[in-house]
């Protein structure tokens, strides 16, 4: 008997319909190349390892990497399986630097993980480029344990490819509600009054308490196990894509990095293996056409979660 969907669930679902359309916007891999005119704002069906080094050169301002990590995962029948560090270091070891030639010399590059994963991140980063922080993002949800402490942060590590990158931290302040208003000589100090309330405008730092993992009554919602948040994603974008400038994600998934670089105002390539996820993916990125929101983001701040239910649809 097949189950129906609750009313409030907005999971994106692909009908057999729908499919057979979304695959006709897909870049299948062949005969005529790479290109950077047949691939860019493209979702690319293939093999990352089979591709990367057919790609072009030098093309890409920022790199979103959110490999398998070093878990038992099962992608619906793509399956990863759990290793040693050793092994898993051998993995990265084996695409990491090659895929490292598609970023211009002013490049970034950010690579997503969990704790068990992490000091393996580490080193392949620190090997190939030049570290510039270690971003601590908790997921609000965690699976509770009864013999340890409950998993609810992941780490995304920064690089860059020389001492000259670009890096916009204007794009990227937090509203954050002030619970001392301070204030000086009678007016407020580095604080506004608003509709909402007392708020302040931050700069951000390398923890981020204000993400919302994916869940069925959001609109961006996929059936992937391991969705990423598109306002996190954002943040990546904003501060370290220029306007107009190119992001490739390698390991797209349900497609959250070209969805986001699209709403913002970029260029966007994504590869994946999976066929149904490239279609979940170009259907999230026809429906950008008509809505560019991303929870947590408007009028060009973040909110911390929790301070408004305001959702601003921005302007094509």
């Amino acid at each position: 008997m097949k189950k129906e969907k609750a009313p409030r669930n907005r999971t994106l679902t692909v009908s057999p319909g729908e499919r057979a359309e979304l695959k006709k916007r897909i870049f299948y891999p062949g005969k005529d190349g790479f290109s950077l005119a047949r691939i860019i704002n493209k979702t690319i069906c293939g093999d990352v390892f089979a591709i990367m080094d057919l790609l072009p050169s030098q093309f890409a301002d920022l790199l979103i990497i959110d490999p398998p990590y070093n878990l038992d995962k099962n992608f619906h029948g793509f399956k990863f399986s759990k290793s040693s560090d050793s092994i898993y270091s051998a993995y990265l070891a084996g695409w990491f630097p090659k895929i490292l030639h598609v970023l211009k010399p002013d490049g970034s590059v950010y690579m997503c993980g969990d704790w068990k994963s992490t000091f393996c991140l580490y080193q392949i980063m620190r090997d190939f480029t030049v570290i510039r922080n270690r971003i601590i993002w908790q997921r609000e949800k965690g699976r509770g344990a009864r013999a340890n402490w409950k998993n609810t942060t992941e780490d995304i590590w920064f690089g860059t490819k020389s001492a000259n990158y670009y890096f916009n931290a204007g794009a990227v302040k937090q509203k954050r509600r002030v619970l001392a208003p301070y204030r000086e000589n009678g007016k407020p100090k580095d604080w506004v009054e608003t509709a909402e309330g007392r708020f302040r405008l931050t700069c951000a730092g390398n923890f981020w308490d204000d993400i919302s993992v994916p869940y069925w009554s959001m609109p961006e919602n996929t059936d992937h196990p391991a969705q990423k948040p598109e306002k996190l994603i954002a943040k990546l974008i904003l501060a370290s894509c220029p306007e107009n400038g190119i992001v490739l994600d390698p390991f797209l998934g349900s497609g959250t990095t070209s969805v986001v670089a699209k709403k913002l105002g970029r260029k966007y390539i994504g590869i994946e293996i999976n066929e149904d996820y490239c279609c979940w993916a170009e259907k999230r990125l026809a429906l950008s056409d008509t809505d560019r929101s991303i929870q947590g983001y408007s009028n060009g701040v973040f909110w911390e979660r929790n301070t408004s239910n305001l959702q601003i649809k921005e302007k094509k």
